[in-house]
């Protein structure tokens, strides 16, 4: 099935990794993609030592869309078919059994991905598909077709945030 945690509130990557450690625990095969983040985050360093997950997404961080400048939007663009295409090889061989596409309604909304790809992806998740597959999609402001897609709908709704008090990003709460 397709799950997709969206919305404005804190919680939708938290909640990705929180079923990707579940997976994993039942000796899952999981895939944890991130799309639009390069910087370095707790949940990467324990991702990466466990042997069943595989972790696919860009060592490099190009910053905010709204701020790259074209080349860096082609370069994430190729970044991001790799990880595409990386997610279809191991589903194809059927070595994954849960695959997560974290912030992945971004570069959807920008055109930074290869959507048909995505699309033979999210393929994978239907009933019928020939294989039992998870996939998990998170991301603000989701396209319709991704709603639409989707078994689980869950929309994180930010009522207070300590952003707002001017209190920025912690290590091992928010990365």
């Amino acid at each position: 099935m397709i799950h997709l945690y969206t919305g404005d509130g804190k919680g939708k990557t938290t909640a990705a990794v929180g079923l990707c450690m579940r997976a994993a625990g039942w000796d899952r095969q999981v895939c944890f993609a991130q799309f639009m983040k390069g910087n370095d985050s707790g949940e990467l360093h324990i991702l990466k030592k466990l042997e069943n997950i595989t972790v696919l997404r860009s060592e490099r961080n190009y910053g905010f869309y709204h701020s790259m400048s074209e080349s860096d939007k082609k370069a994430v663009l190729a970044v991001h078919n790799r990880i595409l295409e990386g997610i279809l090889e191991l589903l194809e061989n059927e070595s994954c059994h849960i695959v997560i596409l974290d912030e992945v309604t971004y570069p959807v909304k920008w055109n930074l991905l290869d959507r048909e790809k995505l699309e033979r992806i999210l393929g994978f998740g239907r009933p019928g598909a020939g294989q039992e597959i998870e996939i998990v999609l998170t991301g603000r402001n989701a396209e319709d077709f991704l709603i639409d897609a989707s078994d689980y709908v869950t929309e994180m709704k930010c009522v207070r945030h300590p952003y707002e008090q001017g209190i920025g990003a912690r290590e091992g709460i928010e990365f």
